[in-house]
């Protein structure tokens, strides 16, 4: 008997929902507009976060063996594009004109002197232990000028970038000194063994966790689509708080309470004719991610064996949005009151939360406050399955917190309504 009544409940919403057709447009397709235009506005910012190749200005007038070493290296990073297409003139132009932020110019004969001055170097120090034949002879070491590598810098280029660059270049320069030296001895000693063998006795390896709430940055469509579904999932937070508000209007409410159906049969009905709402919301979104974004030159949203706990999340989380209208709705006593007052605290949930800016990038107190928006707590959620391949287990917490919003507000909303009744 009461599944029946849950029917009929569900029912007379979706035939409330019917009659503001327009309503639900804007449900549906507001938040398709919005990630579509917030996404492309946001994919530049968020390629700088992750480390986007920075093009710069590589002119060789070496072309030879330190010159291709060094090329090689800035090609190996995941730091710099070059670009070998001009001349030190025009790429001083280019860089102080702010087209670029910097430039290297490798000087001519790099190899070749640095080749002859350690040559020279070497043999002196080998002849001076009476190692070599020649050894009474005084070696003489030539005068090579000092090699400058210039690197051109835009002004308004950070100085921590300038001193990475620069501790970087003179990091490889160093390496392939210090190689050349090696083989030096080499040649002096006749020796077969190789002496560059144990020459990095100390070494850095990064070591993070495979599990936990490591850092992780997400590019733009990674945060966006999962972080507007919320958005729309809590916006449904205006149509249900309007419904009600009707319902005590039109004395739907005081029909339901003298009706021998229990009130909470009638809020059940709400929260699964709006959480299918949700779902339909957040599909459309994941579609857009997945089939639209990349005709746009935007990276593809891969759901790829996380859809089924994407779906959990957004039932915890349109669970959290359904309790919340549901509270309005309820202490509300005109549309003129629920509908600006929803409209406003979603959008500051939204931005405390982390949807319009993502969390990482707010001051240290907003990331603290951002802790208490439920919207926080399904976007950590979502990042959690996309990013870190969590599985239910995982954001247990979020799920949990989501839930008890809910039950809250719907336990704050039938204290408030037996209140009023009793009044």
């Amino acid at each position: 008997m009461l599944l029946y009544k849950l029917w009929r409940s569900f029912v007379k919403e979706v035939l409330l929902l019917k009659r503001d057709i327009g309503g639900i447009v804007i449900i549906f397709v507001m938040p398709l507009l919005l990630i579509i235009t917030i996404t492309l506005i946001q994919d530049s910012t968020f390629k700088n976060l992750e480390g986007s190749k920075i093009p710069i200005i590589f002119i060789d007038n070496d072309k030879s063996e330190v010159s291709k070493n060094i090329k090689h290296e800035l090609e190996s990073s995941k730091t710099f594009q070059l670009l070998t297409n001009y001349t030190e003139k025009s790429a001083q132009e280019a860089v102080f004109g702010g087209d670029y932020q910097m430039a290297i110019v490798i000087p001519q004969n790099l190899t070749k002197d640095l080749n002859s001055n350690i040559d020279a170097k070497v043999q002196a120090i080998v002849s001076s232990f009476g190692l070599d034949e020649n050894a009474n002879q005084k070696v003489p070491i030539p005068a090579v000028k000092a090699k400058e590598i210039h690197l051109y810098f835009d002004p308004a280029t950070n100085a921590g970038f300038k001193n990475s660059v620069m501790n970087s270049v003179n990091k490889m320069v160093f390496e392939i000194e210090n190689q050349k030296i090696y083989k030096a001895f080499q040649d002096q000693l006749g020796t077969t063994e190789n002496l560059e063998e144990n020459k990095n006795l100390i070494s850095f390896k990064e070591i993070t966790p495979k599990k936990g709430k490591m850092e992780v940055i997400p590019n733009s469509v990674q945060h966006n689509v999962p972080a507007w579904a919320l958005f729309a999932i809590f916006f449904i937070v205006v149509p249900l708080s309007i419904n009600l508000v009707k319902e005590k209007s039109q004395g739907t409410s005081v029909r339901a309470r003298i009706s021998p159906t229990p009130y909470f049969i009638h809020i059940l009905g709400k929260t699964f004719t709006y959480l299918i709402i949700c779902i339909i919301q957040f599909l459309l979104m994941v579609a857009v991610g997945i089939y639209l974004f990349p005709y746009m030159d935007l990276p593809q949203f891969d759901v790829t064996g996380k859809m089924f706990q994407l779906i959990v999340v957004t039932l915890f989380s349109g669970l959290a949005a359904i309790g919340f209208g549901v509270l309005l709705g309820t202490i509300a006593d005109t549309q003129e009151q629920s509908a600006p007052f929803g409209a406003t605290s979603v959008v500051v949930l939204a931005a405390i939360g982390g949807i319009w800016v993502p969390v990482f990038l707010m001051p240290e107190f907003m990331q603290s406050v951002a802790k208490f928006s439920p919207m926080n707590w399904g976007l950590n959620a979502y990042y959690d399955i996309i990013l870190r391949n969590s599985g239910i287990g995982g954001i247990a917490k979020e799920l949990t917190f989501l839930f008890l919003f809910y039950l809250a507000m719907v336990g704050i909303s039938l204290i408030y309504e037996r209140k009023q009744n009793a009044v």
